[in-house]
């Protein structure tokens, strides 16, 4: 029972980080309906700025609260990896959004390939470390055969954090003005135009809130595993696009949903089964569900417009 309740609080900790960037997928999905492989390359992108941040602000600039250092770490990666957002939108897809379709994927896969060279190239190709943040835990109970099931702090301040902006995102996409552009666009962007909305604006600020949802994941990463590499995009870039496809792209409950449970299914195979093919568990999970549920678990079935 110990071993269970140790790895349920491990697998929503991992499921958190995927949450969080499964939202940005499903955002700019459902908005221009592309998939923005790029995606985890940001990701991976804002937990390198997250992670120099923090040692200029540790290091040069002597703030020694930890708390205050993750607070100024996580609004300078936010505005950074934004900033990193809005620009690939104007110069890899805007371009290409009256192309045909393939044309923004391949630019996507262009932009991700870049992104990883790039921070190669400038950062090198070695596993970036940084100083060990927050080791406190909360030892909740110990077992009869004395294994104790702990909580850390930077676990309940991961999960925290995960409830927090999937509220607050639900919020601005059902009660806002910026909102209700995004349905607009979401339902015929032409009709959206017509009606005046500003229709190239939404989308760059659907492309800036994501990135600055992958920054706070990126953080979040950075914080729990305390060491970060170029090549940290992919997989869990991958693993988030799962988790969106899984909980119904298109529905921000449903990306942390799929989230929750690649994680846990991940954690829980690992300890059980064998880690070697946990992502195996994961996928196939996947197809599972797909095949009885095509448009996932919360999504809606797409109607075609004749």
């Amino acid at each position: 029972m110990e071993v269970f309740a140790q790895q349920l609080i491990n697998g929503l900790t991992l499921g958190s980080i995927y949450g969080l960037i499964a939202i940005g997928y499903t955002m700019v999905f459902g908005i221009i309906g592309m998939i923005n492989f790029a995606h985890g390359d940001v990701f991976m992108l804002s937990a390198f700025i997250a992670l120099i941040t923090f040692l200029i602000v540790t290091t040069w600039l002597g703030i020694s609260s930890i708390a205050l250092a993750l607070l100024i770490v996580l609004i300078v990666a936010m505005a950074l990896t934004a900033l990193w957002g809005w620009s690939i939108e104007r110069i890899a897809y805007r371009p290409l959004r009256g192309s045909f379709r393939l044309a923004p994927l391949i630019s996507a896969i262009g932009v991700s390939i870049f992104l990883s060279n790039f921070v190669q190239v400038v950062q090198g190709a070695r596993n970036k470390p940084t100083p060990p943040m927050m080791r406190d835990v909360i030892t909740l109970w110990t077992g009869e055969n004395g294994y104790a099931v702990a909580l850390s702090y930077k676990q309940i301040i991961i999960m925290l954090t995960t409830v927090v902006l999937l509220a607050g995102f639900w919020y601005l996409v059902q009660k806002t003005p910026l909102g209700r552009a995004q349905r607009a666009c979401e339902q015929d962007r032409k009709m959206a135009a017509l009606l005046g909305i500003d229709v190239d604006r939404t989308i760059s600020l659907t492309f800036v809130l994501g990135a600055a949802l992958a920054a706070v994941a990126g953080t979040m990463y950075l914080l729990y595993y305390g060491v970060v590499s170029f090549s940290d995009g992919f997989t869990p870039g991958v693993k988030a696009f799962t988790a969106a496809v899984l909980g119904g792209i298109g529905s921000l409950p449903g990306a942390v949903l799929g989230g929750l449970l690649i994680g846990l299914i991940e954690t829980f195979w690992s300890a059980y089964f064998s880690i070697e093919y946990k992502d195996v568990a994961a996928f196939s999970i996947l197809a599972i569900v797909l095949i009885f549920m095509p448009s996932g678990i919360l999504g809606r079935p797409e109607v075609e417009k004749v």
